[in-house]
C-alpha cells in the first residue's frame, strides 16, 4: 500500500512537471507473463521441469531405501542378535541423514538456480523495455503490479515479448555491447533522469521464471 501511495505521488509530481503542450504518454508491462511466456522462460522452465524429474527419481529411491531398512527393523529386528539389529539401525540412520541431506541440497540448489535464471531473463526484459520506451517516446514504462489501474490499450507486454523473442539472443547478454562500449560500467549509458535496467529487476526480484 505504501508503495502505491509513493508511486501514485511520484505520477503527480511528474504531471506537474511536465510542460502543459509535452505529451505525457505511459504504458505498463507485465514483468510474470512476459517471463512465463517469451521463448527464453519456455525453455528455462521445461529445462526446469527436467531436472526436476531427475531429482525426484533419485531422492524417490533414497527414500524407498530408507523406508525399507525401517521395515526389515520395525518386522525382524526381535529376531536378530544384538550386533545384526545395531548394524541395521547404523545403515537406517546413515541413509535417513544422507537423505534429508539431499532432499535439502537438491531444494536449494533449484531455488539457486531459478533466481539465477530469472534475474538473467528480467535483465534482457529491462533492456527491451528501455529500448522500446526511448524508441516510442514512452514518458514512463510502469510495472503492472505497481499500478492499480490501467488501460489494456496501453499495455506493451505482447510486443515486450515478441521484441525479446525475435533477438534470438543468449539469455542475460541482452545490452552487453552498451556495456562493453561505456568501459564495462553500465551507468556511463544512462540518460540523465532515465532509471538503470537494474531498477526495474530490482522491482521483479520476488518473480519466478521456472519454477511458475
Amino acid at each position: 500500500m505504501r508503495q502505491r501511495f509513493f508511486i501514485g505521488a511520484l505520477l503527480s509530481l511528474l504531471l506537474c512537471a511536465i510542460p502543459a503542450r509535452a505529451e505525457l504518454k505511459l504504458a505498463f508491462v507485465d514483468v510474470q507473463r512476459a517471463l512465463n511466456e517469451c521463448d527464453a522462460g519456455k525453455r528455462a522452465k521445461g529445462e526446469f521441469q527436467g531436472r526436476v524429474q531427475t531429482l525426484e527419481a533419485q531422492l524417490q529411491r533414497q527414500q524407498n531405501e530408507v523406508q525399507s531398512l525401517k521395515d526389515q527393523i520395525e518386522k525382524k529386528g526381535m529376531l536378530m542378535n544384538p550386533d545384526q539389529r545395531q548394524s541395521l539401525q547404523d545403515q537406517y540412520v546413515a541413509k535417513l541423514k544422507n537423505f534429508e541431506r539431499d532432499y535439502k541440497d537438491s531444494k536449494d540448489e533449484l531455488q539457486r538456480k531459478d533466481n539465477e535464471i530469472t534475474a538473467k531473463i528480467v535483465h534482457d526484459l529491462a533492456q527491451v523495455i528501455r529500448t522500446i520506451g526511448e524508441r516510442d517516446g514512452y514518458t514512463m514504462v510502469m510495472e503492472k503490479g505497481s499500478i492499480l489501474w490501467g488501460t489494456p490499450g496501453i499495455d506493451v507486454t505482447d510486443q515486450l515479448i515478441r521484441s525479446y523473442n525475435q533477438m534470438h539472443a543468449q539469455i542475460g547478454t541482452v545490452g552487453e555491447s552498451s556495456r562493453s562500449m561505456a568501459g564495462g560500467d553500465a551507468g556511463n549509458v544512462q540518460r540523465a533522469g532515465a532509471p538503470a535496467p537494474s531498477d526495474f529487476g530490482a522491482a521483479a526480484t520476488k518473480r519466478s521464471t521456472i519454477s511458475k
